[in-house]
């Protein structure tokens, strides 16, 4: 073996291992997000509640949208119901576990009055469509290409999630996934009033 390529195979032995360990670092890093997301999931299968709400007053903001059916929709058209704004993503898995819940509450409330207008940021109106179809979602889902209303919330963090109440004052907030017995605990008693 000439001297060049005996010292060059040091190099190539310590260069495959710290390749080695980058690759493993990646593995161990995405099997960490992929239990994360798991747990994340299971704990929306629960009954128990996952989410208190921040009791909060403060006017819902003017707020004016795209519906999926291409019309023109704002929050002031669903004064004197209970309303529970949700900001979310297609790609959010999070927001993606919530659905099912929010469509299961809204089906059980919606002849109390109760609305879920859920927001969708940034998607094209194919892919919200699709995804609307593919969860058999039947509440108001509006388009928000330019994160309109995440700003006017003041919260970009997905998902998030506002009760106004009839006066179209937002009584509680939530960061993050909600699930049934959440809003039974607490949206319920708003809606049996």
């Amino acid at each position: 073996m000439s001297e060049e390529l005996s010292k060059g195979l040091p190099n190539r032995k310590r260069n495959l291992g710290v390749a080695f360990f980058i690759i493993g670092l990646f593995l161990v890093g995405g099997a960490i997000i992929f239990y994360l997301a798991g747990a994340q999931v299971k704990a929306l299968d629960t009954s128990e509640i996952i989410l208190q709400p921040a009791n909060v007053s403060f006017a819902a903001p003017k707020l004016s949208l795209t519906a999926l059916d291409e019309t023109s929709v704002s929050l002031d058209d669903y004064r004197g119901k209970v309303v529970l704004v949700n900001n979310w993503a297609t790609w959010c898995p999070p927001c993606k576990a919530e659905m099912p819940e929010l469509q299961a509450y809204y089906t059980k409330h919606a002849h109390q009055g109760f609305v879920v207008v859920a927001i969708e940021s940034g998607e094209p109106a194919s892919t919200v469509t699709e995804y609307a179809q593919a969860y058999e979602l039947s509440f108001p889902i509006w388009l928000d290409p330019h994160g309109a209303a995440v700003d006017a919330f003041k919260n970009w963090d997905l998902p998030s999630s506002y009760l106004i109440d009839p006066e179209g004052m937002i009584r509680m907030s939530w960061t993050g996934p909600i699930n049934q017995a959440t809003l039974e605990k607490y949206v319920t008693p708003l809606l049996e009033k």
